[in-house]
């Protein structure tokens, strides 16, 4: 079932997303050559506690993991396309990009947010990939209209993405999000306009494009991590992500 928040969580989740916000913006200035990706979610943990927010992504616990995830923050460098642990055998280098996905807990409310960011120089092709996965989640959000079917969500990202010769994931999604981190419905980054469930004032998504510059395909790393998703091809991969409240004026980005 698709859940409805009242106005008064709606505003509770933009409160919640503005301190998400804030605090994505402050660890990546911690993404540095010579950084690691631990590093990246001590600091989360720090701003977790100054803001008073919890963490909910620490101890959580997916079906398909054998274990609880041990972190803040998800950090996935490179080609590693969602889900990356933070580690300290992970040292990012000039070049490289960090995409860094969070959760927090504010006032019995859940928001969900994620950014891919350079560390240092990046090459054009990497430029290049940022952007247009930056764009793509707006193209999203904009098709998330009242009355209006989550195909047309998906339709538009992955329209824009192929047009621009990058490819989406598929077997990674948005969803809704507000009471629990994962909620009604599933919100792919492909398909067609028109179809899936109606899109409805109140309802509260996680939207969020997830894009190759190779193949769409990937693997999970079940023998290793158990939780870190990689490009088949090796190719990079970016992720952008907002929470977005559907109002009767349309989409409401709730973690600017």
């Amino acid at each position: 079932m698709i859940t409805k928040k009242t106005p008064g969580e709606i505003e509770i989740l933009k409160e919640a997303g503005h301190l998400l916000a804030v605090i994505l913006r402050e660890i990546a200035k911690e993404a540095i050559p010579g950084a690691t990706t631990l590093s990246l979610d001590d600091r989360a943990m720090e701003l977790v506690e100054e803001y008073g927010v919890e963490p909910v992504l620490l101890g959580y616990h997916p079906t398909f993991a054998a274990y609880p995830y041990p972190a803040a923050v998800c950090i996935s460098v490179n080609n590693c396309v969602q889900h990356g642990i933070p580690s300290e055998a992970v040292v990012l280098k000039e070049g490289d990009t960090v995409n860094i996905d969070m959760s927090i807990g504010y006032k019995g409310m859940i928001v969900d947010s994620g950014i891919t960011v350079p560390v240092g120089e990046i090459s054009a092709e990497a430029k290049r990939l940022l952007a247009v996965t930056q764009e793509a989640l707006a193209h999203g959000i904009k098709a998330a209209r009242p009355s209006g079917h989550i195909g047309d969500i998906s339709a538009a990202i992955q329209q824009f993405v192929e047009s621009r010769g990058f490819s989406v994931v598929e077997v990674l999604c948005g969803h809704g999000v507000g009471y629990a981190v994962h909620e009604e419905p599933t919100i792919p980054n492909f398909g067609r306009a028109g179809t899936g469930p109606k899109i409805e004032v109140g309802h509260v998504y996680a939207i969020e494009p997830i894009v190759n510059i190779g193949k769409p395909d990937v693997y999970f790393d079940d023998e290793g991590d158990g939780y870190s998703v990689y490009t088949k091809d090796g190719s990079w991969s970016a992720h952008f992500e907002h929470t977005v409240a559907i109002t009767e004026k349309g989409p409401l980005i709730l973690t600017k």
